[in-house]
């Protein structure tokens, strides 16, 4: 009764406790050939039997069109493989006991196995008269045609089921091979496998463990937790679970139901399956040793060859997927500690406040090549930005080399002129491979006689943007060309600026300023007007507001923002 193979063909057949037409067709043609009042196609579930064919009966269990195996004389001829025919039920020692008898008036039965293509049987198709009846040959004969008519029409909805199945399948490895690849990290990947499998016929649960040097850990979606994760978020190479014996065998494992997990495993892996109402659970190993992918059922599961070869299929897609996320999250960390290393900690000097900012683009999965620069000279400080074209960890390697060539200019040049530094700097990258070219502006701050003064050469970069009181804010125009090395290349040139306190001096990449859907003129106006109004605010939050709405578009190149405010006196 309990068969998964026969209760996966009731599944798949899709009937239950609920009129069907082509079942009544057969009902009807039941008591129409052998003249009977009742007649029933039955299906037996675990507990129960259901009339999706029915003609005759009346009353509350006609109402249900289901009654408790208390009241099947069906259950015998699925348990039998075989017909069942009783001239009077009441006389016959195996069904004189059923409560059939006095609340369905089933006296006289005759009913024949209906099967499934592979021999299990579903239910039968049954005749009852209320009074004792002696079947005759060719009744039986009509009655075992008329149920292989109905079997083969069982046979055939559960095919057409088969083959949508398939289709889903198909379906289903199309969109995983899209969705895993668009993962950006393990939480991503997890989150995205289980949304694949929705549905009633699809797992309840979808896990994922990764293999290590001491056995397999869970990866956890923190938005959809389960019991069993936080309490076995990890499991040793040796532990007597599923998961763990075909990450052990490199093999996949497939329990079909519960009695099969308590014969095959320890008792705390019933339990955790239980905590979480899992009964099946087909597990199967990675490729290369990455860990184990985990499909759980609440109820006893058939594995079909076709669907266990599309989960097989699926687990190499998340394999790739594993791969792919590491690899990016490698280079990604490596790239950030790069960038974190190259960027600069802001020099304490008295008469200025400084504060910086630097946001990776949204959209590559690299940092890449703005930096900011801020150090002491004697009697003057350096400060500059720039950008190196490309976003990748060469772009960053790059900046860096720019940005230390930068600082050694500035140390052998006795003039201190941002101007030679830079032009140091197109000699260097005329000989030394260093890729497609860079903008910079490079600063010098003097203080002379109380008051500081600002010596700048732009090498292509954005216009820094300073703002006087009373004045306003004004872009820093007059720039050369960008860093690329050329031979020929015009001189350099350097201007200067007085900054009385109270001024406030704003350098920035132009991933501050350009939007795909703005002009670049209009951002670079708006940062102005925030600038001017933010500027007698402490410098984090000036930094807040013109860095505000960033992270909610995503961002084609990264930003570096460097700004410097002079003093006032008792400040």
């Amino acid at each position: 009764m309990r068969d998964p193979g026969r209760l996966e063909a009731l599944r798949l057949a899709g009937l239950t406790a609920a009129a069907d037409p082509g079942m009544d067709r057969f009902a009807r043609l039941v008591t129409r050939l052998l003249r009977v009042p009742v007649s029933l196609v039955s299906l037996l579930e675990p507990d129960r039997q259901v009339f999706p064919g029915m003609v005759g009966m009346s009353g509350h269990w006609a109402a249900r069109r289901e009654t408790p195996l208390s009241h099947s004389f069906c259950q015998h001829v699925v348990a039998d493989g075989g017909p069942l025919v009783l001239s009077d039920t009441r006389a016959h020692p195996r069904t004189c006991a059923s409560l059939a008898i006095p609340d369905l008036q089933v006296i006289a039965y005759a009913g024949m196995p209906l099967t499934d293509a592979d021999g299990h049987v579903l239910g039968s198709l049954c005749a009852i008269d209320h009074r004792p009846r002696e079947w005759t040959a060719d009744e039986l004969h009509d009655l075992e045609d008329l149920t292989a008519a109905c079997s083969m029409e069982l046979r055939l909805r559960i095919a057409s089921e088969l083959i949508q199945r398939d289709r889903d399948h198909a379906g289903l490895l199309l969109r995983a091979s899209i969705e895993l690849a668009h993962a950006r990290d393990l939480t991503d990947l997890t989150r995205r496998l289980r949304h694949l499998f929705q549905g009633p016929a699809e797992p309840a649960f979808v896990g994922l463990l990764l293999a290590d040097g001491q056995g397999l850990w869970r990866v956890i979606d923190p938005d959809d937790v389960r019991p069993v994760e936080s309490s076995l978020h990890r499991l040793g190479r040796d532990a007597p679970f599923p998961s763990a014996q075909a990450m052990r065998e490199q093999r996949t494992v497939f329990v079909p139901d519960r009695a099969a997990l308590v014969a095959g495993f320890a008792p705390e892996a019933v339990a955790g399956y239980d905590s979480l109402g899992l009964q099946s659970v087909l597990c199967v190993p990675l490729p290369n040793g990455h860990g184990v992918l985990t499909w759980c059922w609440s109820r006893p599961h058939v594995m079909a060859p076709t669907e266990e070869a599309v989960l097989t299929t699926v687990a190499g897609y998340v394999s790739q997927a594993v791969e792919r996320t590491r690899f990016v999250a490698n280079r990604l960390s490596t790239a950030e500690q790069l960038q974190a290393a190259m960027l600069t900690e802001l020099p304490d000097v008295p008469g200025l406040d400084m504060a910086a900012l630097y946001l990776p683009a949204a959209d590559q999965d690299m940092v890449g090549g703005d930096w900011y620069d801020a150090y002491p000279l004697p009697a003057s400080l350096m400060i500059s930005i720039g950008d190196v074209i490309g976003h990748d960890v060469r772009a960053a390697t790059v900046m860096g080399q720019i940005r230390s060539m930068l600082r050694q200019a500035s140390l052998d040049d006795p003039a201190r002129s941002p101007a030679a530094a830079l032009h140091a700097i197109d000699k260097a990258i005329g000989v030394l491979p260093l890729g497609m070219g860079a903008t910079a502006v490079h600063a010098r701050l003097d203080l002379d006689a109380g008051r500081w003064r600002l010596t700048w050469s732009n090498a292509g970069h954005p216009p820094p943007l300073l703002y006087t009181p009373g004045a306003g804010v004004a872009p820093l125009s007059g720039h050369d060309l960008l860093l690329l090395g050329l031979p020929d290349a015009p001189p350099r040139h350097d201007h200067t600026h007085d900054l009385p306190p109270g001024s406030v001096l704003l350098l920035y990449t132009d991933g501050l300023v350009e939007r795909r859907d703005t002009d670049i003129d209009a951002s670079t106006t708006h940062t102005a007007a925030l600038l001017s109004r933010h500027a007698d605010k402490p410098l984090p939050l000036l930094l807040q507001a013109l860095s505000t709405g960033l992270a909610e578009v995503p961002q084609r190149d990264d930003v570096a923002v460097l700004v410097v405010r002079v003093t006032r006196p008792g400040r």
